[in-house]
């Protein structure tokens, strides 16, 4: 059994019983659209597994810090991240879905009663990476005539006209068009 599987106790199948579990979990690198995310320390998690009666609830976090590289200077930045881990097993696949559950939104339990929890954590992270990474708010970004990271101060280039290298609008004909 490794650090990120549960085996569910048998006393877990009464119903309203909860039980606590913690662990680690060795991520490594991460895919998230165009951006990778990199775990150089274990992520910390911990869940609750509750029987509400004809299932298993799971719910818990997990918590580490990540490291990419910021979308306008392309420096490597680290920033924390905690993810909310929620899981819903039924007990019986022959029993019928939950009603305000669709079929995605819950799982079997396994027949050797082992909850692996890599799935419920990377998607608890995927949900908490941001669409666009950036170091800081306020990033400059780089220079885009030398490439200078305009963050460590000026690099002397001239400002680039940004209406020259925009072609004209299609609508530009009618700017003094009577519209009444």
């Amino acid at each position: 059994m490794n650090e990120t599987s549960i085996h569910i106790p048998s006393e877990l199948f009464a119903p309203a019983e909860s039980s606590h579990f913690e662990g680690t979990y060795v991520a490594g690198v991460m895919k998230a659209g165009p951006d990778l995310y990199d775990f150089a320390a274990p992520l910390a998690w911990q869940v609750d597994v509750t029987n509400t009666g004809d299932a298993l609830l799971v719910t818990g976090t997990v918590e580490g810090e990540a490291k990419t590289s910021c979308a306008r200077c392309v420096d490597d930045f680290a920033f924390a991240v905690t993810g909310e881990i929620e899981g819903y097993y039924v007990f019986d696949a022959e029993s019928a879905s939950p009603d305000d559950l669709e079929g995605d939104e819950f799982d079997v339990l396994p027949e050797s009663n082992t909850i692996d929890l890599v799935p419920l954590i990377t998607a608890a992270l995927l949900v908490e990476f941001p669409l666009v990474p950036l170091c800081e708010e306020a990033c400059r970004g780089l220079c885009p005539t030398c490439g200078a990271n305009l963050n460590d101060g000026d690099c002397g280039c001239e400002p680039v006209d940004e209406e020259e290298d925009t072609p004209p609008s299609p609508f530009a004909a009618l700017k003094g068009f009577p519209f009444e």
